[in-house]
């Protein structure tokens, strides 16, 4: 209780101090937020929660740095931060089929964690740039400008009746290629069975691959390699 009592006090006698901390850790609950909830919307693994509690923690470490230590080195816990939060990043990125997973995650969590810093630091406009800024840049990149876009190939297995050696040049103009991947032939009855792996950068839908089928009677079946464990 009195705890509480000195708490209310210093904000209702006018504690500068203790009321501009308050500010600052609740103006870090709302920038945290803020970057979470765009993730949110983008189906990631880090959300609204895991941003607004490094933003505050960020926020709190660096109010700790500042305030709680007299006579110290502010810098000294807020440098412990950086690699603080970079450890739990790390955690974020897994390597899954020949690709990173969860790099744009952890970077946005490092930035969010700094944004807190500079909010603890009383850096208002900085962080609030900043905050806009991020959620710029990450809603700039997920628009379909084609020079935000990175090309992702995907494996296809194509498995194809080729007995003249026309089939092949078809297959590799279909797919856009000059060559295949992985190729293996054997003879079935009086047939060439050919299994080819295509690596492309068109976007191959279900629909473009039952068309492919239908319209191509040497051609018998075509699956996604990469999705293969």
């Amino acid at each position: 209780m009195d705890i509480i009592a000195k708490f209310l006090g210093d904000i209702f006698t006018g504690n500068l101090a203790v009321v501009e901390y308050i500010i600052r850790l609740i103006l870090a609950i709302a920038l945290g937020f803020s970057i979470g909830l765009e993730r949110k919307m983008r189906l990631k693994e880090a959300g609204p929660r895991t941003h607004t509690i490094m933003c505050l923690g960020a926020c709190l470490f660096t109010l700790l740095s500042i305030g709680a230590f007299s006579g110290s080195d502010p810098a000294r816990i807020a440098a412990q931060i950086v690699p603080g939060i970079g450890f739990i990043g790390a955690g974020m990125i897994f390597y899954r089929k020949n690709a990173i997973h969860g790099l744009t995650t952890a970077a946005g969590v490092w930035t969010t964690a700094a944004i807190g810093m500079a909010v603890g630091a009383g850096w208002y406009i900085v962080s609030l740039v900043a905050t806009t800024l991020i959620i710029f840049i990450q809603y700039v990149m997920h628009t379909n400008f084609k020079v935000f876009k990175t090309s992702k190939l995907i494996k296809l297995k194509v498995v194809f009746i080729d007995n003249d050696g026309d089939v092949s040049d078809m297959v590799r103009k279909m797919f856009g290629v000059e060559r295949f991947s992985k190729i293996s032939a054997k003879k079935e009855g009086e047939d060439f069975v050919f299994n080819v792996v295509v690596s492309t950068d068109k976007n191959i839908s279900a629909n473009d691959i039952h068309d492919m089928i239908k319209s191509n009677q040497n051609i018998l079946s075509i699956s996604r390699e990469d999705d293969e464990e």
